[in-house]
C-alpha cells in the first residue's frame, strides 16, 4: 500500500475495530460480495471467481455531470477520432505528440484531444489542423459522435466507448489499464499498444488498421449479444 493510501486508511481500521493483515491484499477482501464494473460480455473467460463475485457494471451516465463547456461550432462534420488519456496520469507529453502526428496524417477525419491540467498545448508543437485541442470535453457526447477513441484504457473511458458503439486504441499507462486494453484486444473491439511503444509511426499503423476493420461510420454495436 502506498504510504498515503496507508495514512488514512490505517487509522480508520484501527478506530473502526478492524483487524487488517496490511501485508496480504486479500485480508481486506470482502467475503459478503465483491463488485466488478466491468460487464460480464467484456470480462475474458475462465477466470475463477469465487461466489460472491458480481458483475455490476458498467456504471455510467450521461446524466447528472456537470455540463462541460465545449467548442461544438469548431467540428467540421467529419469523422471524429476522441482521443484522452484520463485523468490521473496523463502528463505524458509525448504520447500526445504521437497521437496528434499519427492523426494528422490522416485528412479525412477529425480528432478531438483531451489533455487535462497536466500539459500545456503549447508544447505540443504544430497542432495539426484536423486537431482540436482542449483541456477537458464532454466525454460521453463526444463518444455518440465519435468513430474511434484513443484511451489509455481507464475503466471510465472504455465501458463508456463500448456503450456507444465505439473502437479503441488504447495505450495503457498504469494500474489496471493494460488490463482493461487485453480485453480490447481479445474481443476484437480495438487494438492495444504499450505506452512506451506509442510512437507516431505505430500509432498510424494502430488507427488506419481499426479504422479499415469499423469503417468511418458509427457501430451500433461491437459486443457480441
Amino acid at each position: 500500500m502506498v504510504d498515503h493510501v496507508a495514512a488514512v486508511a490505517v487509522p480508520y481500521a484501527e478506530k473502526a475495530g478492524l483487524n487488517i493483515n496490511w501485508n496480504d491484499p486479500s485480508s481486506i477482501d470482502s467475503r459478503l460480495a465483491t463488485i466488478a464494473q466491468v460487464p460480464k460480455e467484456f470480462d475474458l473467460p475462465g477466470i475463477p471467481w469465487p461466489d460472491n463475485f458480481h458483475y455490476t457494471g458498467p456504471f455510467h451516465s450521461d446524466q447528472g455531470r456537470a455540463p462541460i463547456p465545449f467548442p461544438w461550432e469548431k467540428l467540421t462534420g467529419a469523422p471524429l477520432i476522441y482521443a484522452s488519456l484520463g485523468t490521473l496520469v496523463n502528463g505524458l507529453e509525448y504520447i500526445y505528440k504521437a497521437i496528434l502526428d499519427a492523426v494528422g496524417k490522416i485528412s479525412e477525419v477529425q480528432i478531438v484531444l483531451a489533455i487535462g491540467s497536466n500539459i500545456n498545448v503549447e508544447d505540443l508543437g504544430p497542432i495539426p489542423s484536423n486537431a482540436l485541442i482542449v483541456g477537458s470535453a464532454p466525454q460521453i457526447e463526444l463518444l455518440k459522435r465519435a468513430v474511434l477513441c484513443i484511451t489509455h484504457a481507464g475503466l471510465n473511458t472504455a465501458p463508456e466507448a463500448l456503450a456507444q458503439g465505439v473502437p479503441m486504441v488504447a495505450i495503457p499507462i498504469a494500474f489496471d489499464q493494460p488490463g482493461i486494453a487485453v480485453r480490447v484486444a481479445y474481443h476484437g473491439l480495438g487494438e492495444f499498444i504499450d505506452a512506451d511503444e506509442a510512437t507516431a509511426e505505430r500509432l498510424l499503423q494502430l488507427i488506419s488498421k481499426v479504422l479499415k476493420k469499423f469503417g468511418l461510420s458509427r457501430q451500433s454495436t461491437l459486443l457480441p449479444d
